[in-house]
């Protein structure tokens, strides 16, 4: 995955509605825009925009039945960039990052 794939998908993953979008696809894949749009406080054309940017960063793909169009979940993207990027940062010990210097005791301020 190229450092503008890996972006794309931050980018795509960084809006609160795509995720909702992705976590539909991941319970019913498959869905039509119009199913998508059942229940969500935004407009059919944002739901429209927003598929097209997770289209555009590989987090779905689309198919043609007639005329319907489903869209289907793709996990590859962030299956790569959970192996590839975020997988170095399980080295790293929670216990460092909240490690603080030793106070001897006494309390803030």
């Amino acid at each position: 995955m190229s450092v503008a794939e890996r972006d794309a998908v931050f980018a795509a993953l960084a809006d609160e509605y795509r995720r909702v979008l992705l976590e539909r696809l991941k319970r019913v894949n498959g869905q039509t825009l119009t199913r998508l749009c059942d229940g969500l406080p935004i407009s059919r054309q944002a739901v429209t925009k927003h598929l097209l940017a997770l289209e555009q960063a590989n987090l779905i793909l689309t198919e043609r039945r007639g005329r319907e169009k489903r869209h289907y979940l793709n996990p590859v993207p962030i299956h790569a960039i959970a192996m590839r990027w975020l997988r170095q940062f399980d080295a790293v010990k929670l216990e460092a990052l909240s490690a603080r210097p030793d106070t001897q005791g006494k309390g803030p301020g």
